[in-house]
């Protein structure tokens, strides 16, 4: 088996549209940090705008570095890298039974359970290269264009502060966080590409599930917070934002603290849980499913 998956990740990095997202995602990243470095100003009184005046006479130089840079990427990244992942997941299965090799590939000595496997571990490792190509360009490039310092971060009428020595572990766990979030995208196109025999098929509908559930995630609308939210995969993913909400007693925060971490495991364990529930299926048609192509 780790034979047949060195030769679909081959497969994956051969073709020249799976470099497409690297490329997406360094624009995107180079362009918003190009904006902060000459904007960052206003953008960082905008922020303090609703925080209050006790920060008025903070430099925004100490405010506006790598490690808040990051944090806005992130915020404005992650979203959309889910319609990038699709782009090789919802390819997996597909693609071979547009090409005509999925019978082929079939009729191999190996189970099919083992093949939808190696599939799977495939685009995995892909999503898992690309959220560290993220990670590169977010956090290590910031730092070095903007420097490092501590870290604030604005909620409503709050604004978190976390000293330089307590952030990186935060980010660290913030992007395995992301990481679980974007492997259920990544099962969710692979279980509509298993259903299909063209790849454009499962891609466009991830794409508009991705769209449809983060529109409904964003909506401040008291009927959909308390009957649709809870149930959207979408609205788990932004949980990596919850290792950046601290603990504060009288004003102070306090160094290694996590406000809500139960919340931040159970939507975890939702996308875990997701994640499942679609590779089950996938496997359970895939087995009984009549190859033609």
């Amino acid at each position: 088996m780790l034979q047949l998956l060195k030769i679909e990740i081959f497969k994956i990095f051969k073709r020249p549209r799976t470099y497409i997202a690297f490329a997406v995602i360094a624009l995107i990243i180079i362009l918003i940090q190009i904006a902060l470095k000459f904007g960052g100003k206003e953008y960082v009184g905008l922020i303090m705008s609703g925080v209050g005046d006790s920060f008025e006479e903070i430099p925004t130089e100490s405010i506006l570095n790598g490690y808040l840079v990051c944090f806005i990427i992130l915020n404005l990244l992650l979203i959309h890298i889910p319609i990038l992942v699709a782009l090789v997941s919802g390819d997996a299965i597909a693609g071979e039974a547009n090409m005509g090799t999925l019978r082929l590939l079939a009729s191999k000595p190996v189970s099919r359970v083992q093949l939808l496997i190696v599939k799977f571990a495939a685009s995995v490792f892909y999503t898992m290269i690309l959220l560290i190509w993220v990670a590169v360009l977010a956090l290590f490039l910031s730092i070095l264009l903007f420097g490092g310092n501590w870290l604030g971060v604005a909620r409503e009428l709050q604004f978190n502060v976390m000293e330089s020595d307590d952030v990186l572990w935060r980010y660290g766990l913030a992007f395995c966080f992301a990481a679980i979030g974007l492997i259920c995208v990544a099962s969710l196109a692979f279980m509509l590409s298993v259903f299909s025999d063209n790849s454009i098929g499962p891609i466009v509908i991830t794409v508009c599930v991705i769209i449809v559930f983060t529109i409904l995630t964003q909506m401040q609308i008291p009927f959909y917070d308390e009957t649709i939210k809870p149930y959207l995969f979408t609205t788990h993913m932004l949980g990596w934002k919850g290792f950046f909400y601290v603990k504060a007693v009288d004003g102070v925060t306090e160094k290694g603290s996590i406000e809500n971490l139960s919340a931040i495991l159970k939507s975890a364990a939702i996308l875990v849980g997701y994640t499942a529930a679609f590779l089950g299926i996938a496997f359970w048609y895939f087995k009984r499913k009549n190859i033609l192509s």
